[in-house]
């Protein structure tokens, strides 16, 4: 019932098109890779499959393909599972209506969305365990090389997106214009070589660029 509801009103949008239904996780992967979506909504417990499993199988074959796990459970270790697994976002089903076609079209645009409280403590979470994973050398080499270095807007920009804030939020938190924070992003992206928003902040996080 509450997959049908959000395909209804995925469908009444001008700028978006529903082009797939899946079950289960198996039936997730399956669809994903024939249909080849921009964006996939994918719940945690499912059956025969999890959805950070499906996440993890989809994410081998098709990258560009941007997930958001849309779960009942607030919980670290869901959001922490999905970061690992390659999830662009995290949202609640309690989340209201615009709330879902917005993040539908934030990750379509490469931005991260996690609507979670403990959005902020996952990523650093996952950012630790990578850096642990590699040890302390690799951690080190892992720091960005920049060719352009990052100015010091764009480091306070980079440490909001960290926290898990959308580019309204940081314009709000730092007075400036949305469409500025919108352009220190893309510039963020492009001087770090990341795709989106979660590349870039879990980066910045094992490199020492955000905390």
């Amino acid at each position: 019932m509450i997959r049908q509801g959000f395909a209804y009103v995925i469908g009444l949008q001008a700028d978006l098109e529903l082009v797939g239904e899946a079950a289960d996780g198996v039936e997730a992967v399956e669809l994903a890779g024939r249909l080849r979506p921009d964006v996939i909504l994918m719940d945690v417990q499912m059956p025969r499959m999890t959805g950070i499993e499906a996440i993890r199988a989809i994410g081998q074959t098709q990258p560009e393909t941007k997930m958001v796990i849309l779960t009942t459970f607030d919980d670290q270790d869901y959001i922490y599972e999905s970061i690992r697994a390659g999830a662009v976002g995290f949202l609640l089903k309690d989340a209201d209506v615009e709330e879902m076609l917005g993040a539908v079209r934030a990750a379509c645009r490469g931005e991260a969305v996690y609507k979670s409280g403990h959005a902020a403590l996952a990523l650093r979470r996952a950012a630790a365990d990578v850096a642990q994973a590699a040890g302390a050398e690799a951690a080190q080499e892992a720091t960005p090389s920049l060719a352009e270095p990052l100015t010091e807007r764009e480091r306070e920009i980079l440490q909001e997106m960290a926290y898990g804030l959308r580019n309204d939020q940081i314009a709000r938190k730092l007075y400036i214009a949305e469409g500025t924070v919108k352009s220190h992003v893309h510039r963020i992206l492009q001087k770090l070589g990341c795709e989106d928003r979660t590349q870039a902040v879990v980066l910045a996080l094992r490199g020492g660029l955000a905390k």
